[in-house]
């Protein structure tokens, strides 16, 4: 036991500083918030659009000029529209502030803000101080799953914002759902919701939850949680990095880094 004392004292405080401090450095490999150039011509140089494995590009206009916008509710991030474009007009950069509280704000053009308000008014005053999660895995991967799992772990602690998950919807203040919604978990999911106590939040994690993601218009999946359930927070992402996700938890309670 005192071999156990010894090794923690050695170890000192390993939980980030964040957001209170610096958040932590990510690695060069992650695709964040997309951005588009205003020389963006809409697929035209080179096709890109038909090279999204989920349809997440979209064609616009721009005072008479193509150009095109990114719904990160669909979006994988795999970057093969970044990797096609000879103009380098797309690219995704390392913002992780990518939770927005309405479906629209996903939605993600040339000339759009850094990133979306991501504070729904009701949780801040509800819940501003303690937010519980329960969670369900509505068919998917068990990738969103493991990282929101991080979460719980002492380097990003949650808990110290009194947020954390429970094993009933009956002690759950918030519905965190992931996955695509099978046919076969629509009716779970649905009676999950039902028990939580009003008034409830629903946050939906990863593009399967958001809009279906690969899966999109499949006949076995409902075509995520907001064909199911009215959904308060959007996390995009393939899966969402847990800073995202913290992000995107601490902004719709109103205790986020907005600068």
């Amino acid at each position: 036991m005192l071999r156990v004392i010894r090794e923690r004292l050695a170890q000192k405080h390993r939980t980030m500083k964040y957001p209170a401090g610096p958040a932590p450095v990510l690695p060069d490999r992650f695709a964040g918030r997309p951005v588009i150039s205003p020389t963006c011509t809409g697929g035209a140089c080179a096709g890109c659009g038909d090279l999204c494995p989920s349809g997440a590009l979209q064609p616009q206009m721009i005072e008479g000029k193509a150009s095109l916008r990114i719904d990160t509710g669909k979006c994988l991030f795999c970057r093969a529209c970044e990797n096609a474009c000879p103009n380098a007009a797309v690219k995704f950069s390392g913002e992780y502030r990518l939770a927005a509280a309405s479906r629209e704000d996903l939605l993600v053009g040339s000339g759009s803000e850094a990133f979306a308000p991501a504070l729904v008014e009701r949780a801040r005053k509800v819940f501003g101080r303690s937010l519980k999660l329960r969670q369900v895995s509505a068919g998917g991967c068990n990738a969103c799953e493991a990282d929101c799992n991080v979460l719980g772990t002492p380097a990003w602690d949650m808990g110290r914002f009194g947020i954390s998950f429970v094993a009933s919807p009956r002690h759950a203040d918030a519905l965190l759902i992931t996955g695509p919604v099978t046919a076969n978990m629509r009716l779970a999911l649905l009676k999950t919701y039902q028990a939580l106590a009003e008034p409830r939040i629903v946050i939906a994690v990863g593009a399967c939850a958001i809009s279906g993601g690969a899966y999109a218009g499949h006949d076995e999946v409902c075509g995520g949680a907001s064909e199911v359930v009215p959904v308060d927070l959007f996390i995009p992402g393939c899966p969402p990095h847990p800073l995202t996700i913290l992000d995107g938890l601490l902004r719709l309670i109103g205790r986020g880094d907005l600068a």
